[in-house]
């Protein structure tokens, strides 16, 4: 087994660096100094966290071209998506520095006369997160802000394709003033180093962003300590255009959802399906505007797709177009690829699929990857029933004009995130997370510091 992890720009097939794997001795290490860190930073006041918070983020920020560049050389993405993560990376930490001085408890009417009743919150312990390799800022913020705000101490082990990010921003944390034990981040293979975090006495609560079947083996391994446990797993979105709605509105919002990262994001559009009447319309002009695109490498600025993240992740893509096609999809543009796995290097091609059918791989298991599989429905019931029928419910599209047929949609539609004419839902103060097999609890919002904290509810008697 190697003692470092070989990270490379999947543009090139470059060796960027090469960063040492913590051994099992010291992670451990690292847990039990998360552990004993809790008990001083758990008692930090509220006013103390945020403004250290507050100070993290502006660092970030007064660096923010570098740690772009750095994560366009480790993951690919266009640098101008890079720029716009390590700005949504700070919305969390700005956000939660303010979540942190909301903490509150409440008093309860007693039914006795000598009770006082009172319930308290109070912040889990030491929190693991494993992270991925497609948002390797923001969504380690995402976890890490409201952990720090709630009085939690926190250790991340990033994805090993992209831990470079990850690695500058929790030094950054240190600078800031949080102190070593509080923000820590060790490296290692997931499955190794998710055993040792599930298996740990120390750590309470276990967040994971990644695969379901990660997840639910991350899940069950923490059952015999009885973990917190927050999970944002796969993904399989469908966008539902109905007949009424503006074709132009509904082509450049797809496109804004399913290209971004290269394809790569667990709620980008992976079915569209469109109304019968104008799915030919349709068709023709998302194809025009896919065609449009620019691929290259992410560096360039002009660059609109980036390389896929490695061989595994295009392989999965390139099956799916051949299982699409040789079942009957019709290839509207695309298909293209420009690869080499000696070097290192993998772009697949916006590409764009019509009349797929739901015996296709491309329907039923999340792509990961440019490609836009296109299939039609006769009423809204047919489009529901298509739409939610994966085991996945994290995020769905729609585009309608019409109120009535905006809220049946709102409805009917198993999924914990939905745009209505919008492909772009994140927000740093809204709630993320799915249903069904798509996670557990949900990031973001007021609702994101719930799952660092305990209630602690008191009865006072004898008065």
């Amino acid at each position: 087994m190697p003692n470092t992890l070989k990270v490379t720009n999947p543009a090139t097939g470059e060796l960027i660096k090469e960063v040492n794997i913590d051994t099992e001795e010291q992670i451990q290490q690292a847990l039990k100094d998360g552990h004993e860190a809790f008990k001083t930073w758990s008692k930090v006041n509220a006013h103390e966290r945020s403004r250290l918070l507050k100070r993290w983020s502006q660092l970030i920020q007064e660096e923010k071209e570098e740690i772009a560049k750095v994560m366009t050389l480790e993951s690919g993405k266009p640098i101008q998506e890079s720029l716009g993560e390590v700005d949504y990376a700070t919305s969390y930490i700005d956000w939660y520095a303010e979540e942190a001085k909301r903490i509150y408890g409440r008093t309860i009417p007693s039914n006795n006369e000598s009770k006082r009743l009172m319930v308290t919150r109070q912040p889990v312990g030491l929190v693991a997160a494993i992270t991925p390799w497609n948002f390797p800022a923001a969504m380690m913020t995402r976890k890490a802000a409201p952990a720090l705000a709630a009085g939690c101490t926190f250790i991340v082990k990033p994805a090993e394709d992209t831990p470079l990010t990850t690695i500058k921003l929790i030094q950054l944390a240190h600078e800031a003033g949080i102190p070593e034990a509080v923000v820590q981040c060790v490296n290692g293979y997931g499955c190794e180093v998710g055993k040792i975090f599930t298996d740990s006495k120390d750590v309470r609560k276990i967040t994971f962003t990644g695969s379901t079947p990660v997840g639910k083996l991350l899940i069950k391994n923490s059952a015999d300590s009885v973990k917190h446990l927050s999970m944002e797993l796969g993904g399989h979105a469908p966008l539902i255009i109905a007949e009424d709605a503006n074709l132009d509105v509904a082509v450049a919002q797809t496109v804004a959802s399913k290209f971004r990262n290269a394809g790569q994001t667990c709620i980008c559009v992976n079915r569209v399906l469109v109304h019968e009447n104008i799915v030919d319309e349709f068709s023709a002009k998302l194809a025009a505007a896919v065609a449009k695109l620019k691929v290259g490498n992410g560096l360039e600025k002009d660059t609109q797709v980036g390389p896929v993240i490695n061989s595994k992740g295009f392989d999965k893509i390139v099956t799916q177009i051949n299982d699409a096609i040789d079942k009957g999809a019709e290839l509207l543009y695309g298909n293209q690829f420009d690869a080499n796995k000696e070097k290192g290097y993998f772009f697949v091609h916006p590409t764009v699929l019509k009349n797929v059918k739901e015996d296709m791989m491309i329907m039923q298991e999340e792509t990961f990857g440019p490609v836009v599989p296109i299939t039609s429905f006769k009423n809204l019931e047919e489009a529901v029933a298509i739409a939610n029928g994966t085991p996945y419910g994290l995020a769905a599209y729609f585009f309608t004009n019409d109120y009535r047929t905006g809220n049946y949609l709102h409805e009917h539609l198993d999924f914990g995130i939905i745009g209505w004419n919008d492909g772009a839902p994140s927000a740093a103060h809204a709630p993320f997370g799915g249903m069904k097999e798509s996670g557990i609890g949900r990031e973001g919002g007021i609702e994101g510091m719930e799952p660092y904290l305990e209630t602690k509810y008191l009865s006072i008697g004898g008065l």
